[in-house]
């Protein structure tokens, strides 16, 4: 194996152990970037040289004894919509060319100060106003979508090209590209990673996550993001904590919730398949089984919607207006149907939210956790709009990925996608566990005993 494949937590672990040095290991990943990025496409832009002095500096703290912990020495990748001090942030848009971040955001200067290595920004669908990320190839097959909106994330860490990278999820954005390459991605708690210094698409279900290539990875990183900062109005003020999940597998007691309704309504047979006997390894780790009834389905697309598209527009109302040539035609129409809603249907999904939190807390309190699909579909072709199920009904393949990840936007649980298999064509699938609020530990130790039970994952070489 080489260094370049190497999870965070066997990464670290030789890094501690002085077997590996993070010279070695950037320069690994940096040659990774050499071979595969012109392929796939998933940087905006790496700074190579940036990342070596870094990684020089890292090793000399190695030998003088100074460990910073888990993240020392590691290279990951951000999403280009959170700032670093000099570096440009273009949220993947010509309305931000030029544009370069005065100081750094909150989770960059964290992630620094554990000692990370920045080797550069990955992209995303323009402004995270999308679920295909159109710049960058899936990991796994280069003719179809990676999955957005941090899909240069998702890419990145399943090609081997950064060992974990950060994203946004509003509305699946974390999730969708994780499933669709294969890798792990943790939406967590709404509040409990600040968002200073990250653009917003949509202020009240925006978070910011890791993906990652293992659970344990995640759990790693988000132990470095998580905690209050008075400079995000909405960022919680609670206690620190470790999430790094035990090494036991042993699930009995814990109650799993599998969904009678939404979730495995249309979902390609596949899927299905792969997540239902992920469900039943769950079972066999010793968790009981429960049927739940998911809450005010039909309002969850309008509600999602109807939060988020105003939001958007509030933010890009004056580029909107002086430069909307600037942006890509399907983002710009998305902001300019913001203008033909009414303050009376925000005010109507802001309801919708509130009794839908309500409802989840309640179905909450009768399971642990919510195991059910990440995603409906695995990914689909770069030229492809739409998905037609077995019954006829036709869906955008915008609104299909995004369907069953608004939920956890909307109510602010935390939601953790874990790969589950591949269907006939090699493509992954995902499952998605849900949670109460800041039951971020119940998540991680859940995901973390299924994937013990499975092979260790590869990285891909179809390119």
């Amino acid at each position: 194996m080489q260094p370049y494949e190497l999870s965070l937590a066997a990464a670290a672990d030789a890094i501690r152990a002085r077997r590996l040095s993070p010279v070695e290991l950037v320069d690994s990943v940096l040659d990774r970037i050499e071979k595969v990025e012109p392929h796939l496409g998933a940087y905006v832009t790496v700074a190579a040289e940036q990342a070596r002095r870094a990684a020089s500096e890292a090793e000399h703290e190695a030998a003088q004894g100074r460990y910073r912990g888990p993240l020392h020495g590691i290279p990951m990748a951000l999403k280009d919509l959170i700032d670093v001090s000099g570096m440009a942030t273009t949220a993947s848009s010509r309305v931000r060319a030029g544009h370069h971040a005065t100081a750094d955001s909150t989770v960059a200067a964290r992630l620094s100060a554990d000692g990370a290595i920045l080797l550069g920004k990955t992209h995303t669908h323009e402004f995270a106003f999308g679920l295909t990320t159109p710049q960058t190839r899936n990991a796994w097959d280069r003719g179809r979508v990676a999955g957005g909106s941090s899909g240069g994330s998702a890419v990145a860490v399943a090609a081997g090209t950064a060992t974990f990278a950060l994203g946004t999820d509003t509305g699946g954005s974390i999730r969708v590209p994780a499933a669709l390459n294969g890798v792990v991605g943790l939406k967590p708690t709404y509040g409990l990673v600040p968002r200073h210094g990250v653009t917003s698409l949509s202020w009240s279900l925006d978070h910011v996550g890791p993906i990652t290539r293992t659970v344990e990875d995640a759990a790693l990183v988000l132990t470095t993001l998580a905690g209050h900062d008075p400079r995000d109005p909405a960022s919680l003020s609670v206690p620190a904590a470790h999430y790094r999940p035990g090494a036991d597998p042993d699930l009995t007691g814990l109650r799993i919730g599998v969904p009678r309704t939404y979730y495995f309504d249309h979902v390609h047979p596949q899927v299905e398949t792969a997540v239902r006997n992920a469900i039943g390894q769950l079972e066999a780790l010793g968790a009981r089984l429960v049927e739940v009834d998911i809450p005010m389905t039909r309002y969850i697309q309008a509600t999602q919607w109807g939060l988020m598209v105003p939001e958007a527009g509030a933010y890009h109302e004056g580029s909107l207006r002086t430069v909307p040539e600037l942006y890509q035609e399907d983002v710009r129409i998305l902001l300019e149907a913001s203008e033909l809603m009414s303050a009376g249907d925000y005010v109507r999904a802001q309801r919708s939210r509130t009794l839908m939190r309500a409802e989840w807390a309640r179905m909450l309190e009768e399971v642990d956790v919510i195991a059910a699909p990440s995603v409906p579909m695995p990914a689909v072709g770069a030229d492809e709009e739409t998905v037609t199920w077995p019954d006829g009904t036709a869906e955008s393949v915008s609104d299909a990925y995004v369907r069953l990840c608004a939920p956890a936007n909307i109510t602010g649980v935390p939601a953790l996608t874990v790969p589950v298999g591949q269907d006939a064509a090699g493509m992954p699938v995902g499952m998605q566990l849900l949670g109460r609020p800041l039951d971020e530990p119940t998540l991680l130790r859940v995901g973390h005993a299924y994937e013990q039970t499975q092979p260790a994952r590869v990285t891909p070489h179809r390119w």
